[in-house]
């Protein structure tokens, strides 16, 4: 019996080392920007692109005019440019790295302030002052930790002063006795001392969200032009394209952080390019909020969930009462995610499947088993399937990975 069960472990054990990494998941969290999920996913015309670029030779270096050494970030900088309404753009390899190349270029050995309610941790246990000190910068903290002040910023001002850094507290929000500085106030008391004022939107965005009801986001366009020297922000998250790092600002310094030795470590290679090129190429000619999914889900009406929800009720409807099971759809609300808009929620609609009590999160835990894992959430000792963040075709992986966990379960 030892030996069996060392076998089966073994045999557990190899099928999983060769089972395909990262497996599909259905997201039916109703979490949009679903961070442990690789947050927004690409378009189908992104991911093409992407695949084009993989399989092929492209003029990623080239000038094919000239047969010369080309411009790698040339015509996708100067999309994202004008998308913003900034000088120059410049791509890395995520946000983190963009900050980090920020600083490092434009305050290396000097000090850069912050506000001490800035002072944000993103996931993975990364933290703010981590980076600062890794780009060899001295952090200053002003202000406290729920209200600072703009004399906060004025007063820690001094010889060693390299820039002022204002970040997005993309994944938190404060309540209550609480005070910030906003940028044109702070972009007037840096032009003033002569320094670059750098802000770190964290999930950024191209498109502005508020013509469609939803709160104000960081939306860099106006971060520009309410003073921001230099912006930067994801582009997985509310951009809806590909894992990058994105920075828009004055050329005189995105020059400068491109020509800085941290900026080759740091790029992105051609397939990156490519699908942040198609998701640029859809902002521009007004496709963005019909074909990239990350909006479209954030966009698409209650109504509209509500309707999906009732037909994968329909769908699940004959596998639940073959095991007993109540079904009902209801109105349920969930987090943007991605650390972005903290504190709203979208309305949306989920399915519940009712087992016995206490039996949810065992039923959660089956359904992430199969071959298509479905994410669901519990709540109210109900399993919830959340319409509004499933793509064309996970309705038949839902139906497909319910039905084989009844049967697993019965047997």
């Amino acid at each position: 019996p030892q030996l069996d069960a060392l076998a089966r472990a073994a045999r557990e054990h190899a099928a999983a080392l060769a089972a395909p990494r990262p497996r599909r998941v259905v997201n039916a969290t109703g979490v949009v920007l679903h961070t442990n999920l690789g947050r927004a996913p690409l378009a189908a015309g992104a991911a093409d692109a992407a695949r084009d670029a993989a399989v092929r030779f492209t003029d990623l270096e080239l000038d094919l005019g000239t047969g010369r050494r080309g411009d790698r970030l040339g015509e996708i900088a100067h999309k994202l440019a004008l998308l913003a309404g900034a000088e120059r753009a410049l791509v890395v390899n995520n946000n983190a790295a963009a900050l980090l190349l920020a600083v490092a270029t434009l305050a290396r050995g000097r000090d850069v302030i912050v506000s001490r309610g800035e002072l944000v941790e993103i996931g993975g246990s990364f933290r703010l002052p981590d980076i600062l000190e890794a780009a060899g910068v001295r952090l200053v903290e002003v202000g406290t930790t729920n209200r600072t002040r703009l004399e906060d910023y004025r007063r820690a001002i001094g010889e060693r002063s390299a820039l002022l850094l204002k970040v997005h507290r993309s994944n938190f929000e404060q309540r209550g006795f609480v005070g910030e500085v906003e940028v044109p106030a702070l972009a007037a008391l840096a032009r003033e001392h002569g320094l670059p004022l750098v802000e770190d939107l964290g999930s950024g965005t191209l498109v502005d969200l508020r013509r469609h009801g939803l709160p104000e986001a960081s939306y860099a366009p106006a971060r520009l032009r309410l003073g921001a020297d230099v912006v930067c922000f994801s582009g997985d998250k509310l951009l809806g394209g590909p894992q990058a790092g994105l920075l828009f600002g004055a050329a005189r310094h995105v020059d400068a952080m491109r020509a800085h030795p941290l900026a080759r470590a740091l790029r992105v290679d051609k397939m990156t390019l490519a699908a942040l090129d198609w998701t640029a190429d859809a902002m521009l000619s007004g496709r963005a909020e019909r074909e990239l999914p990350a909006l479209r889900m954030l966009l698409a009406s209650e109504e509209s969930v509500a309707a999906r929800a009732r037909a994968l009720a329909e769908r699940l409807a004959p596998i639940a009462a073959r095991a007993g099971l109540a079904l009902d759809v209801r109105a349920t609300r969930a987090p943007v995610g991605g650390g972005s808009l903290p504190g709203f929620e979208l309305a949306s609609s989920s399915v519940a499947l009712v087992p016995d009590a206490g039996a949810a999160d065992v039923w959660a835990a089956e359904l992430r088993r199969g071959p298509v894992a479905v994410l669901a959430r519990v709540a109210d000792g109900a399993l919830l399937l959340d319409a509004r963040t499933l793509l064309d075709g996970d309705e038949a992986a839902i139906e497909s990975a319910l039905d084989a966990m009844i049967d697993r379960i019965s047997r």
